[in-house]
């Protein structure tokens, strides 16, 4: 069928409104009303927060009651009692004062018995025979010595099932022949629990290596 140039118009402009209705509809039926393309839609799932796994309501079980710094007695996880501590920590720097304090012109016995209710037996008899050298009395004596110790705790070292080990500072102030003088040593001192008493079992200077060589009482 041949058209002259006025009803060409017509229908060319008649294809472009069905066409552009097409295209409308096609738009509307799309997902998602036609306002977000697949662009839109992957920036929405990459910016969408993830999903929170939801956990049970209440704590389990073993687990209700946190420890409290405040409240937790360390005592009860030890195989000494607070007081026990207490007590061994004072002997360990008690011994060590007196184990620093002596004079020349003291007889031995009188040093040892400073000591004797802070030792146990073996350690006693130790102390006793070093303190006795003739040599070590006659040192003393010529150079007329007089020796004042003190003692300060400076940790606990170790702890066994029956005995604790103290890093214990000794200091003198130690004359001789009328000149004063400072010293210092640390100790590492230990406590053994034997039934109910706690003792002094051994000691050395802290740099000689491991507690539990017996030290001398030469001061």
């Amino acid at each position: 069928m041949n058209l002259n140039d006025r009803q060409r118009k017509l229908l060319f402009a008649g294809l472009v409104v069905v066409l552009a209705l097409a295209g409308v509809y096609l738009t509307v039926a799309a997902p998602g009303g036609g306002k977000d393309g697949p662009d839109e839609r992957r920036r929405a799932a990459v910016t969408a927060p993830p999903a929170v796994p939801t956990g049970p309501a209440s704590p389990p079980p073993g687990i209700q009651t946190p420890v409290k710094p405040g409240d937790f007695d360390i005592y009860r996880l030890l195989p000494f009692s607070q007081a026990e501590f207490t007590t061994a920590a004072d002997t360990a720097q008690r011994f060590v004062a007196a184990y620093g304090t002596y004079r020349f012109d003291e007889d031995p016995r009188a040093y040892v018995g400073r000591l004797a209710g802070l030792v146990g037996d073996d350690l006693r008899t130790q102390l006793e025979r070093d303190a006795s050298a003739p040599a070590l009395q006659d040192a003393r004596r010529a150079e007329q010595v007089v020796a004042e110790g003190t003692a300060t705790l400076d940790r606990v070292r170790d702890i066994g099932d029956n005995t604790l080990i103290f890093l214990v500072t000794g200091k003198q102030q130690v004359t001789k022949r009328g000149t004063r003088a400072a010293d210092s040593r640390q100790y590492l001192v230990t406590v053994l629990r034997n039934g109910g008493s706690l003792r002094v079992s051994s000691f050395e200077p802290a740099d000689w290596g491991q507690a539990g060589d017996t030290g001398s009482g030469t001061g």
